[in-house]
């Protein structure tokens, strides 16, 4: 506990000190504008909106840009120049079109890579991924720029590009991988003695725990059906899967789920979702499982984005009949982008699994909190720390020796890097590590895992 409140600290000290660093950066001053004659000419030509004449004029100076004093200068008119002329096309010229805002994109990257706090910079960013139809990523600069506190006509506009993004949202989808190292793949106790009456037993057959390389692959897609001005019809699925030498830690879990989506305003909208989930491991069909969900979502301030999800499922199981059961879980979370490089996140959340062993039955409260930076020269880091308690019921002799009630504590802590500079097809390799211990009074459930995942992560 004492460590879960000492990252807290850390992160949220880091938050405040970022804070202050943000304000002073949040827009660039007039000392960074160029005084070469050209870019001043090309200046001039995107004031009289003459965007495709800025280019062929800015396009040999931000080939040869790399060292200039006035760099930032020269590849943010040049981005600029790019997005307008874009939009200056004919449909019939699609390919053309995408190249343009693709060269808009790179170098107002580039700009971001270095200066993460150049809030106009990341705004005409927003705008290239919104003419692109790049949604997520154009929504995610958009509140990012919202947290750079901007005057109230850009407010108004950006909420615009929010609702015409919401409004034409028809297909989405995601994916990802990841190479995952793990010191504790089962998530088992090193425990190899149970005291029984104060008399030691040796567990037969054990083996401890084991490490191995893991391969994680995971994706979904989902499509919105209008029904309505303000209402959807949602389907989707989703599928993760999680493979190591062998198969008997292989895990696998599918997922379907459909219903309404309802828009109660600009800044709310609420979902009614049937669902049902199939999980596999070491090959074999675990469980199934049927019901449904409740999903919130409602943006508190510019800045603050709050979420709650209620779900109630019926677990069956192939083999272990005696956990099948109800399963309850709710969770609030919430996302606070306090500027442009620096966002908080935490979570609070509540499960109640009841099966039909009353000793399995059991009921858990857990929270979390973390912090993301983007820091200068492309790095972005974060952090994040999770404690979980769990109480279940029934007598748990002999593993509790005076069979009372098993109570556990989980508590992780991961941190994170990548580098926004390094990217192969709009991806960056990200590091994560893991630290998770879990301390109960029951014997032989105690356990303690290190896991890293090398996964690839969309950026820009």
């Amino acid at each position: 506990m004492k460590k879960s409140v000492l990252l807290i600290i850390c992160i949220m000290l880091a938050a405040l000190a970022h804070l202050k660093a943000g304000d002073a950066v949040a827009a660039p001053s007039q000392s960074h504008l160029s005084s070469d004659p050209k870019v001043q000419a090309a200046r001039g030509l995107v004031k009289q909106r003459r965007y495709f004449e800025a280019l062929k004029l800015l396009d040999p100076i931000v080939k040869e840009s790399k060292g200039r004093a006035d760099r930032t200068d020269v590849l943010f008119l040049y981005g600029l120049s790019a997005i307008e002329a874009s939009r200056r096309l004919p449909p019939a010229k699609a390919k053309e079109r995408t190249t343009l805002l693709d060269a808009a994109i790179s170098v107002l990257r580039t700009i971001l890579i270095a200066q993460p706090g150049l809030v106009r910079v990341r705004l005409e960013l927003a705008r290239a991924f919104f003419y692109k139809r790049e949604d997520d990523l154009s929504r995610q600069h958009f509140d990012r720029v919202l947290a750079g506190k901007p005057p109230k006509a850009m407010v108004a506009n950006i909420n615009r590009f929010l609702r015409i993004m919401r409004a034409r949202r028809r297909w989405s989808a995601h994916f990802g991988f990841s190479i995952a190292p793990d010191t504790n793949i089962g998530a088992v106790s090193d425990s190899e003695v149970i005291y029984i009456y104060d008399l030691p037993f040796r567990r037969n057959n054990f083996q401890g725990s084991s490490s191995g390389l893991g391969f994680v692959f995971w994706g979904g897609w989902e499509y919105q059906y209008p029904l309505a001005q303000r209402l959807r019809l949602r389907l989707g699925t989703d599928i993760s899967r999680r493979e190591y030498e062998g198969s008997h830690f292989d895990q696998m879990t599918v997922s379907f789920h459909a219903g309404p989506r309802w828009w109660i305003s600009p800044k709310t909208e609420m979902s009614l979702l049937a669902s049902a989930r199939q999980r596999r491991s070491g090959g074999q069909v675990h469980s199934h499982e049927f019901g449904g969900r409740f999903e919130l979502e409602h943006r508190l301030t510019p800045r603050i984005r709050l979420s709650g999800r209620a779900s109630l499922h019926e677990r069956d199981y192939e083999r272990d009949k005696h956990f099948e059961g109800s399963q309850l879980d709710l969770a609030l979370a919430g996302s606070w982008v306090l500027t442009p490089t620096l966002q908080i996140r935490g979570g609070l959340g509540y499960a109640a699994e009841n099966p039909q062993s009353r000793t399995w039955r059991n009921r858990s409260r857990w929270g979390r909190l973390g912090a993301s930076i983007a820091l200068p020269f492309g790095f972005t880091v974060g952090g994040n720390a999770e404690l979980r308690t769990t109480d279940y019921q029934g007598g748990w002799f002999p593993f509790v020796p005076d069979n009372s009630s098993r109570e556990d504590e989980v508590r992780i802590y991961s941190a994170s890097v990548f580098n926004r500079a390094f990217t192969t097809f709009g991806f960056s390799p990200q590091l994560i590590v893991v630290s998770e211990e879990r301390e109960s009074n029951a014997q032989l459930y105690d356990y303690k895992r290190t896991r890293a995942e090398l996964r690839f992560v969309r950026q820009f």
